[in-house]
């Protein structure tokens, strides 16, 4: 079969289209994934006029399907877990170069979106949003990561609601492109071209609009390699207390929290009760080894909050919600202050986190369950914003 065509094979007279193409920017897939990709886009989008941005060598066994240029993209980190700043900074490149109307960056394993998952990415940017932000369909298991630290703090402080505000595929209106290609650049010129940026608040910060889609389905790419809970929450977590850091200005006077229009996932049948008994001994040595380091982020009632906690049998062990959001609050703090060393400040969450994985899985009976959960702690992290306020403008005020 021939090739997909590629700019260069096309006439400039038949490149010149009344309406500007989409640009879809991939991430780097083997040879059946890229195929799979294009297959699912011309099935999904027949009528659309599509730009693809690859970095990989395009298959010959591709079909050639006329709605579909294909051009090269610089190849991006080594990173492709998540999306990150040179995902970012080329995607703003190519739909400047080719006058792309929107963009829809795909992460890894796109081979394995159906088309109607990228229709529907597709239909909400046509809604003129400035960012798409997928909700997807997780188990209620599955993104605790998100669940316990990302989703709460992203929407008490910045007053969004996008479930998964660092979704793997976004949609992007151009000006978004390009305010995102150009926060990227600050880290690529100095060398840190796998940073992670945050869309959902560079969005808000610049009064962009934001529509979450509703739940899709998708294949949610994993670390690759032998990478350890610590080395992830380190990255995730500390790449968003900087991110805070950085936008204080504006979160501190963001008051109300919007509407949360898309469907949470649900269901009602039971799950197999877990084993959380390491997590909690993983806890409780750390409340032993960190108690230390503990008491120069947290204040003595949390300090006895987690004293209470460590005593707690399995069966009974819960953490508040209360004590969850006041122990991020005061890590985000210290973060900024550099109470510590930040290396050890994101090593000593992780017994934390573990302790926080234990209490909600135990609560998480169901689907139901598992998400009213993750949205009380949402909201026990809205209750306690003016806390964060007051700490970040009077820092020593509250000091044990």
């Amino acid at each position: 079969m021939a090739t997909l065509p590629t700019t260069s094979d096309i006439p400039a007279a038949t490149q010149t289209s009344t309406k500007a193409p989409l640009l879809v920017s991939l991430s780097p897939l083997d040879p059946e994934g890229l195929q799979e990709t294009l297959q699912h886009l011309a099935e999904a989008l027949p009528g659309e006029s599509l730009l693809v941005a690859t970095p990989d060598a395009v298959p010959d066994s591709s079909p050639a399907v006329p709605n579909i240029r294909l051009v090269p993209s610089t190849l991006p980190s080594t990173d492709t877990w998540l999306l990150n700043a040179s995902d970012f900074q080329n995607a703003a490149r190519i739909a400047k170069e080719h006058n792309a109307g929107a963009v829809l960056l795909l992460g890894a394993d796109s081979g394995k979106i159906s088309p109607a998952t990228l229709r529907e990415l597709t239909e909400a940017i046509a809604t003129g949003s400035d960012l798409i932000v997928p909700s997807y369909r997780v188990g209620p298991r599955e993104g605790l990561v998100n669940s316990a630290i990302l989703y709460p703090v992203t929407r008490s402080l910045f007053g969004t609601r996008p479930r998964y505000p660092m979704a793997i595929d976004l949609g992007l209106s151009l000006r978004m492109a390009e305010k995102l290609g150009a926060a990227a650049q600050r880290y690529t010129a100095i060398n840190q071209p796998e940073a992670l940026l945050w869309p959902v608040a560079e969005a808000t910060s610049a009064g962009y609009t934001i529509h979450e889609t509703g739940i899709i389905d998708r294949l949610i790419p994993q670390p690759s390699g032998a990478v350890d809970l610590n080395s992830v929450l380190a990255r995730v977590a500390g790449s968003l207390f900087a991110d805070v850091d950085a936008k204080a200005a504006l979160w501190q006077r963001i008051r109300t929290t919007q509407t949360r229009f898309a469907p949470i996932s649900t269901g009602h049948e039971a799950l197999e009760a877990p084993d959380v008994s390491s997590m909690i001994e993983t806890f409780r040595i750390g409340y032993t080894n960190l108690a230390e380091i503990w008491s120069l982020v947290l204040p003595p009632n949390s300090l006895l909050g987690l004293k209470r906690l460590a005593a707690m049998s399995p069966s009974t062990f819960r953490m508040p919600d209360a004590l969850w959001a006041r122990t991020i609050f005061d890590f985000i703090l210290a973060y900024r202050l550099r109470t510590l060393n930040r290396g050890h400040l994101l090593g000593a969450l992780t017994p934390l986190y573990l302790a926080w994985v234990a209490s909600h899985l135990l609560q998480a009976t169901d689907a139901t369950a598992a998400e009213r959960h993750i949205e009380t702690v949402a909201a026990a992290f809205e209750a306690d914003k003016p806390y964060l306020v007051s700490r970040w403008r009077w820092p020593d005020r509250f000091n044990p």
